[in-house]
């Protein structure tokens, strides 16, 4: 379809191949993950984040995804040889999110990766660290970039299965947790193929619907109309971050730094192929020293996910941690009279503190990502790093998440958050420790879908 006939097309702004252009909305992004517009706000960022609660949510923002096909006969192999998760069981239609460490024990890579045969994965979000594994030469592998291609859809929150059926209309409650399989919508005559993988980010029931670029718009169009009766939400650029620190997943440059900088081989693989990109600015009373601000999945609560029944990169240094931990994640719930005092310095004379935007820290700032962290103290000692500050609306508090030190992860420890800049006016602001993650919902992983009404048509067969 070309852009003239095409209705979701604004001759005023860059074409979005992902996401229709909605007239009704006025407020745009461009640059997240790609040159297109995509909306700051739908129905407004405390609408939108009660969604995955409530309701449900459509979400496109994370297109283009990185998307990397690898396969051959040592596929399995490099992927187990890579990554702290144990392989042995991994069956063809099921997705694991996979951890990549250096040998330092500090992730590089983490992501998902769903087994489509025998000796395939697609895998998303594990460049550019697994194309410079796959061009070493070691293993009898072929990589292909497949970036581009496909759109990627997050539906998540309680109606997200009963709206994925009513736009499919084919029962879907045999698709369990990181399970993946084929389905079919049927638009304008035409049957078009899917697939739909059980996984999200927002704690609660999430899917994910994958397909080919062309149908992006129809699909994305077909799933929103389905979700009208359920109270469906449009989540924008804005509201999609919070759901990370209130489900308690962390994520790289959300949260954390990849260590790529402990590996000069992957540099220099990286600037002969042009993935280095700019450098991230440093945000945040941590400070300037990015090895502060890697993380281990000991340390950021994915021990659990470590299997030493392999051999893999990292395994040496991360052994003695899993033995014994040094650090626990826990949610930090800011003291809210000591948030009044840093809004309230703007109507002071003299320095004021940083401005606290809300509701979170913009990780994307022209023309660089920006990485917000601030130091975590107990009588002046650091003793962690607090990441992803954000203003829940559905609990009415500020708050991040930590590792933290484990003599300090008891519920209800009070700790301090140093607020602004080396150099700036900086405020100790008081926390709490609480539980991680502070979603107190069923998780997907747990959630029984058998007590989920079918669609009344299929319900009617």
């Amino acid at each position: 379809m070309s852009h003239a006939t095409d209705h979701s097309f604004n001759p005023y702004l860059p074409y979005n191949p992902y996401l229709p252009f909605d007239p009704t909305i006025g407020v745009l992004e461009c640059g997240t993950f790609g040159p297109f517009p995509q909306p700051l706000e739908f129905t407004g960022w405390k609408d939108e984040s009660l969604s995955w609660k409530n309701t449900a949510y459509l979400h496109a923002g994370l297109n283009p995804t990185d998307t990397y096909q690898i396969s051959g006969p040592d596929a399995l192999k490099l992927l187990s040889d890579v990554s702290i998760n144990g392989l042995s069981n991994f069956e063809i239609g099921a997705a694991r999110h996979l951890i990549m460490c250096n040998s330092h024990g500090n992730i590089v890579a983490h992501g998902m990766a769903l087994r489509t045969a025998e000796q395939e994965f697609i895998t998303y979000w594990l460049a550019p660290y697994l194309p410079y594994v796959v061009a070493s030469g070691k293993y009898e592998v072929r990589g292909e970039d497949l970036n581009g291609t496909a759109f990627l859809f997050q539906i998540a929150g309680p109606r997200s299965l009963e709206i994925l059926e009513a736009a499919t209309e084919s029962d879907l409650h045999d698709i369990r947790f990181a399970r993946f399989r084929h389905a079919t919508f049927a638009i304008d005559g035409q049957a078009i193929d899917v697939q739909l993988l059980r996984i999200g980010m927002s704690g609660t029931l999430a899917y994910e619907v994958h397909g080919p670029l062309k149908h992006a718009h129809a699909i994305y169009s077909a799933i929103y109309e389905a979700g009208k009766p359920f109270g469906i939400r449009r989540l924008g650029a804005t509201s999609y971050p919070l759901n990370h620190p209130e489900n308690g997943f962390v994520q790289a440059y959300d949260h954390f730094l990849y260590a790529w900088d402990e590996d000069p081989e992957l540099q220099a693989w990286m600037r002969q192929g042009e993935e280095l990109g700019s450098a991230p600015v440093l945000r945040g009373s941590m400070g300037p020293d990015e090895t502060e601000r890697y993380a281990n999945p000991v340390d950021i609560g994915w021990g659990h996910m470590i299997k030493l029944d392999h051999d893999f990169v990292g395994r040496e240094a991360l052994e003695p941690l899993l033995a014994n931990p040094t650090k626990k994640m826990v949610t930090l719930v800011w003291n809210k009279a000591d948030l009044l005092e840093v809004y309230g310095s703007l109507f002071e004379e003299g320095e004021e503190y940083e401005y606290m935007t809300i509701p979170n820290s913009p990780m994307y700032q022209d023309p660089s990502v920006a990485i917000f962290n601030d130091r975590v103290l107990v009588d002046g000692k650091t003793v962690g790093m607090s990441m992803g500050r954000m203003y829940s609306y559905s609990y009415r508090k500020m708050i991040s998440i930590c590792p933290i030190d484990v003599e300090y992860s008891a519920h209800g420890t009070e700790v301090s958050v140093l607020w602004g800049e080396p150099g700036s006016r900086q405020k100790e602001i008081r926390a709490t420790v609480e539980r991680f993650p502070l979603l107190d919902l069923e998780r997907n992983e747990k959630i029984d879908v058998s007590s989920i009404p079918r669609h009344k048509r299929l319900a009617r067969s």
